[in-house]
């Protein structure tokens, strides 16, 4: 696990498009995982103003809401497609993002599976992180071995996403996500994470034990992950001068 800490929220989503766009330039025909949300909000900004060419992308995201249209303002489906999709040249037919009114959702969630694991599996999953260390909508407690299926939010998570929605009561208490095993199963991680309210959770993933209580430490048993921070988000780290260290000493051929 790589901790890189940058000044600001934007510094961070700079090296996090970095990192993104390193996958495309390598692996033109790669499979990306995406989140959503305010955090990787600036990344797909900068992924735009790259100018990338994402004709032979393929993509899975990590959730959607059961129950709003994909036309609702507050869907992934219309997040994905207003901040990052429709700016960039890639093919509709190649984005796959859960679908939250399917007549059977597990039967649903086993199609998601099938066609990550027809496409050759995800190269890269961008990640963020709930202030309950949740990934995806894994809320802590999750099986460290799920795969895409149903599950129910916390009050806290719907608490967090009720800024979105203007009130809690309008937060859907179901949700269509990834599982923890097919995060894990992704050939790279890469988790962002900005602000105060965020450094709890990321001193219990990065430097606590392995738990389903903070579902995001199940990254530190993974072989390729990248964590990308500010300031704020990584005031919670025991090492955080040791890894300073180590990014700002890294050989020329890692360098971003």
């Amino acid at each position: 696990m790589e901790i890189i800490i940058q000044a600001t929220p934007e510094a961070a989503a700079d090296v996090a498009a970095r990192i993104v766009a390193r996958q495309l330039r390598e692996k033109p025909a790669c499979v990306l995982g995406l989140a959503t949300g305010i955090t990787p909000l600036l990344l797909y900004q900068k992924l735009i103003a790259l100018h990338l060419d994402w004709s032979g992308v393929t993509t899975f995201n990590l959730d959607e809401y059961i129950g709003l249209p994909r036309g609702h303002p507050q869907s992934y489906h219309t997040f994905m497609w207003e901040n990052l999709f429709k700016h960039v040249n890639i093919v509709a037919e190649n984005v796959h993002i859960p679908d939250g009114n399917a007549q059977n959702i597990p039967e649903s969630c086993a199609t998601y599976e099938a066609r990550i694991h027809s496409a050759g599996g995800i190269d890269l999953q961008v990640l963020g992180i709930g202030t309950d260390g949740h990934i995806g909508f894994n809320e802590p407690t999750s099986s460290l071995a799920s795969r895409t299926r149903i599950k129910t939010l916390t009050p806290r998570t719907r608490q967090d996403n009720a800024r979105y929605f203007g009130s809690e009561e309008d937060v859907p208490h179901h949700v269509v996500t990834m599982g923890i095993g097919t995060i894990m199963e992704a050939k790279q991680n890469l988790l962002l994470a900005t602000g105060q309210h965020k450094a709890h959770a990321i001193a219990e993933a990065v430097e606590g034990p392995v738990t389903s209580m903070n579902p995001a430490s199940i990254l530190q048993l993974h072989p390729r992950v990248k964590v990308t921070l500010d300031e704020a988000a990584a005031s919670g780290l025991q090492r955080a001068e040791y890894y300073r260290w180590v990014y700002d000493h890294k050989p020329d051929w890692q360098a971003l």
